[in-house]
């Protein structure tokens, strides 16, 4: 699918629309639907939990199939929701569906700065309209940003002590409300594929960008907290529980 705006190409989810063609603006791409439809039986068949594997394979019909695609054309806010539930939602999704997927190969440290790099790279202006400007880039930027989020959260969810995932899921916290911030505050609008798309639905290229920026910084850090929330109780003692007493598990 092909679409363009002034000064710059959207090579992926059509041409942006406006409110009133919102609705009809469905992506049917057939490479698209033959993946997603090829997935049922592999999930069927390998998924370690059919709820999360299924789950996964909703969301991704909502945001590349639905209407919700073609708006991130026109929206970078649009795009920043897709890219978090992409993230924050798909990816653990996955890491629960599939947990023997992605095997521990590199150290988990390594596991955070790839997708920090993939994060904050596709979030700069410039490779985010390169990314824009060819089919092959678009999902090169979907891929990478869903592997390194997907290898991210492999680690935090398989067993190991609590030190590790709280880690790595506050250090995400922290630098998604750091990049959240930056596109809060930025004075000027930097991404020039949208200039001319917002004002459509009543949003000026900057303020469009300042409500990116508070989905990043704000809801977009919810699963995170959630899941190292979780975790933190699973590890630590209530405060029910006398120090040196066995927790629950261990007294059956």
């Amino acid at each position: 699918m092909t679409g363009t705006t002034t000064g710059a190409a959207i090579a992926y989810c059509g041409s942006p629309p406006s409110p009133a063609d919102l609705m009809g603006a469905w992506n049917l791409d057939p490479v698209l639907i033959a993946a997603l439809l090829i997935y049922v039986p592999v999930a069927l068949r390998y998924s370690a939990n059919r709820n999360a594997a299924f789950g996964a394979w909703a969301l991704a019909w909502l945001f590349f199939v639905s209407p919700l695609c073609a708006l991130t054309s026109a929206l970078f806010s649009a795009r920043v929701l897709h890219h978090v539930v992409l993230i924050a939602a798909i990816a653990p999704l996955l890491a629960v569906a599939f947990p023997n997927v992605l095997r521990r190969g590199l150290p988990a440290g390594a596991v955070f700065l790839a997708h920090l790099v993939a994060l904050w790279v596709w979030h700069a202006p410039g490779p985010y309209a390169w990314a824009l400007s060819t089919v092959w880039g678009y999902w090169f930027m979907q891929a990478t940003l869903l592997l390194t989020a997907w290898a991210l959260w492999h680690e935090v969810l398989r067993p190991q002590a609590a030190a590790m995932p709280l880690a790595l899921l506050l250090g995400t916290v922290g630098h998604m409300g750091l990049l959240g911030a930056l596109l809060v505050f930025t004075p000027t609008p930097l991404y020039v594929a949208h200039f001319a798309t917002t004002e459509a639905w009543g949003l000026q290229p900057l303020v469009d960008q300042q409500l990116a920026g508070l989905m990043m910084w704000v809801p977009a850090m919810l699963p995170y907290l959630a899941v190292g929330t979780l975790i933190a109780l699973r590890h630590f003692p209530s405060e029910a529980e006398e120090p040196g007493m066995p927790s629950e598990e261990f007294r059956q």
